[in-house]
Formats: structure tokens, sequence, C-alpha cells
């Protein structure tokens, strides 16, 4: 479990070789070259938006040197560096990672012009960040082993005896954790334990990522997997005639989470972070996460790719938090720590 284990807000990642933007002696020659520069963070990996990031240089004529990494290690860099961080936008995988760094004040306020692009659910309260995509927390099932009457409305039923070891889940993945963090926020400590130990006790077989347990439905070798949605999406491309289908609690089961941009209060270049922010909102891009990574666009007009519910079915049925609040890694390591899952 070397992945996530640290605090967002203390800085235990280490950065090694840090970005630097070239200066020239001449400072209206500096600072021409720094508007034409833009630093991201991202710790969406390259395979998802190195694309995008190429057609955000073709039509702004930016030059964007991106750091890939882990989001949480990138949070917790930022923190270390900072105002000295070289970074002028920290695209993150989720929102927790936003809420520590709106917490620690490094963001700053976003236009309104942006913010009510995206619905309030989905981004800062304070509009210090706001998603770009959404990311849905689903029960996967295999419809060979299950029926859909058979699956509970409340994920917290899946602690029933009948689910025997019918159950996949991967405890070291990041989205996982990440929605461990949202149970414990939306419905307290005992609660959150009270799940993970019933779901252990129900000898849920492990594996190491949304992946590997969207493969194992396909199988059959499990009859239910927590998951994040895209994952079957992105196989069923390949193969429409998988038989797993997704399942929606109507409870926090279904955590919609965020993967969003924050915009630095170092950025050397912040017209040129707003205009990034803008690219992301743009049709051209929504489009493409939608058909391209599977994941829910956050603008209105535009559908998710799949047979999904849509975001305000979900909204209605699960429990509204501040995704802000979703930065507490450290205490969720520790239960999961204790109830020994990791």
């Amino acid at each position: 479990m070397k992945r996530r284990q640290f605090i967002y807000l203390v800085g235990l990642a280490t950065a090694s070789g840090g970005l630097a933007i070239a200066c020239d002696a001449n400072p209206n020659q500096a600072s021409t070259e720094l508007e034409k520069e833009l630093v991201v963070y991202s710790g969406r990996n390259e395979k998802l938006i190195g694309e995008l990031i190429k057609q955000f240089e073709a039509q702004t004529n930016a030059k964007v040197q991106v750091r890939y990494g882990d989001t949480a290690e990138l949070a917790s860099a930022i923190l270390e560096e900072g105002t000295n961080s070289p970074a002028d936008v920290f695209f993150a995988q989720d929102a927790g990672a936003l809420g520590a760094i709106q917490k620690a004040g490094r963001a700053v306020e976003l236009p309104t012009s942006l913010l009510n692009q995206v619905d309030s659910a989905y981004r800062s309260p304070e509009g210090k960040w706001l998603g770009i995509t959404g990311r849905v927390r689903t029960v996967d099932y295999n419809t060979k082993l299950v029926q859909p009457g058979e699956l509970p409305s409340s994920i917290f039923d899946f602690t029933d005896s009948k689910w025997q070891g019918k159950m996949g889940w991967a405890p070291t993945n990041g989205s996982f954790q990440s929605f461990v963090t949202a149970l414990r926020v939306a419905e307290g400590e005992d609660r959150a334990r009270q799940w993970l130990e019933g779901i252990k006790a129900n000898n849920a077989k492990i594996y190491p990522n949304n992946t590997s347990i969207v493969e194992a439905l396909t199988r059959s070798e499990i009859a239910v997997g927590f998951v994040n949605h895209y994952y079957l999406e992105r196989i069923k491309q390949e193969n429409p005639q998988v038989p797993v289908e997704h399942h929606f609690t109507e409870d926090i089961g279904s955590l919609v989470n965020v993967a969003g941009i924050a915009v630095l209060n170092s950025a050397k270049n912040p017209n040129n972070a707003q205009r990034f922010v803008e690219f992301m909102l743009s049709e051209n891009a929504q489009n493409y996460f939608a058909n391209q990574t599977y994941e829910y666009p956050l603008t209105s007009g535009i559908a998710p790719k799949g047979k999904l519910k849509s975001l305000q079915e979900v909204q209605k049925q699960t429990q509204k938090i501040d995704l802000s609040n979703l930065n507490d890694l450290e205490a969720t390591l520790q239960l999961m720590q204790q109830v020994e899952i990791i």
C-alpha cells in the first residue's frame, strides 16, 4: 500500500526534477515568454488527456509543460513547494486532493462564468475548484449469476451473508479509498467501519484495481464488484456482449466524484490557466471525455456514452456531500488498517 499512504496536508511526497520555466535577462522578453507558457500538474495520465493537451496548444499557441503523477502525491508536492511551485494548474483525479489544495489556501476563486457551467454539486462552494468530468461508483454485476431484482438499493445491504464469497473489491485502489472517505463523511466513522468489516466478513475477493474486478466479472469469477462506472464501458467497447451490467444504489454507494481543476494562487501564467479551464469545459473537450474516456460530461447538453443513468437521476438518489471534504485520506487509511484490509 505504497501508492497513497501519505497525508494530503503534509508534503511527504518528494518532487524530483522540478519544472522550470525559462526566463531571459530581458524583462520584456521574459514577460512575453511567460504569456506563452502553462505548467500543469496532472493526476490524470497522459493516455487520458494527452490528446487534449495537444489540441489546447494548437488552439492557443501556448506551450504546455505537464508533470504527470499520482493525484495525491502531486497535491502534496504543491503544498511542499509553496508559492515557489512552478505549477499554474492542478488537474486532479478526485475532489479530495482539490479540497486539500483549497483548504491550504493555494487555490484562487474562479470566474463566475466558468463556475456556472457546472452544477453546484460538482464544484467548490467557495468557487476554488470545479469538476471537469463525473465518475460514479457502481456495483457492477454478472447477469448470468445475479438477477437485477436481487440487487439491494443500499450499499450497506451487501454485508448480508447471502453475498458471502460473491463480491470483489480493491482496498488499495485510490478511487475505492475516496469512496470510503465519502462513506465516513456521509455516514460517520462507526457506520463506515461496520460496512468494511461486513464486506470483509463476507470474504470479498481482493483485486488490485477496477479493471481486474470487471475482468473477473466477465469470467463469472465473482457476481458483483465495487468499481467506477467507466471501466465496464471501456471493456464493452471491445466486447459489447460481456455479461456485465451496472447497478446504481440509492445511497452513497453511487457516489458521484469528479476529476477537476484548480488554478493555483502562485500561478505565473494565470491567463493561460483560465483559458485551460475554459478549454476543458468546451463542447469539444466534453465530447472527448464522453466518447474516449467514458466519463460523465459535466456541462449541459452532452450525454455520457453507454447504458448509464443520467447524473440528475443518480444525484436524486445519492446523499449530497461537499466533495471538498473528501481530503481526509489519512483517517481513511487508518480505519482500513484497523480493519486489516490494507
